[in-house]
């Protein structure tokens, strides 16, 4: 079946800022790729970028748990929020997915949800759950034969970064307490150099159109000083949560 990368998102775009050289890469290399996402709704605006962003990345067709976002209603019209629906009915969805999928590495957001959203946080609790899960004959049956990922990775910043960010967005240092993202250099297990595949996840980024309309954080990220956007754009850093490492 060749090595395979399963990315796990809350929402249509995150597969791109977060991991979208990853999957640009492992693409590119010969590798499977696909990405599920927890929020959206076939036919919706947002899921008609989240295909064409797959595309440019080589990450296969969208899989959607078709939730609700946890502070968008029109994510996936009808249906209950991501963030509230029964811990164990998430899981098995995503059970289902990985025992279909049959990845080697999955990728997820950090404990902080990479930076706090609800959706993000939850998505990472269901991911380590359905990851565990997936590997144990007993649980969810009826989800396919088991299959255990050799690692999951998650997706991160290191705290150095954040700062440098900060500082080149605000022109000065965050203050001190302040909440920010990512986690300490030192817990950071690797940093991928992913600048050959910079445009590729750029152009990605940039079929959420209706993201970089409403101005949510994907317009921050596009709207940083020029070095600090490449620093984004060409690198990405994660945490490794269980298994082996295979990611360097």
């Amino acid at each position: 079946m060749g090595f395979a990368v399963l990315g796990v998102h809350a929402h249509p775009d995150d597969e791109a800022i977060w991991t979208g050289g990853t999957l640009a890469r492992f693409s590119a290399e010969g590798a499977r790729t696909a990405v599920v996402t927890c929020t959206g709704a076939p036919g919706t605006v947002r899921a008609g970028e989240l295909e064409r962003s797959l595309e440019i990345l080589g990450a296969g067709e969208p899989r959607l748990l078709g939730y609700g976002d946890a502070r968008d209603a029109g994510a996936a019209p009808g249906a209950p929020r991501f963030v509230d629906v029964p811990l164990d009915e998430a899981v098995g969805r995503l059970v289902a997915h990985i025992r279909e999928f049959r990845p080697d590495v999955v990728l997820t957001y950090d404990g902080y949800g990479s930076y706090g959203h609800p959706d993000h946080v939850h998505a990472h609790r269901v991911t380590l759950a359905a990851v565990e899960a997936a590997g144990y004959d007993q649980l969810f049956p009826e989800a396919g034969e088991p299959w255990r990922p050799r690692a999951l990775y998650l997706a991160t910043i290191p705290r150095s970064v954040v700062a440098a960010q900060w500082e080149a967005v605000f022109g000065a240092p965050p203050e001190p307490g302040h909440v920010l993202p990512g986690i300490p250099d030192a817990d950071v297990s690797v940093r991928l150099d992913v600048g050959p595949w910079a445009e590729r996840k750029w152009a990605a980024m940039h079929a959420h159109e209706s993201e970089l309309r409403r101005g949510a954080s994907l317009t921050m990220l596009t709207s940083l000083p020029e070095q600090a956007r490449d620093q984004m754009l060409q690198n990405e850093w994660y945490r490794l949560a269980s298994g082996q490492p295979v990611l360097g």
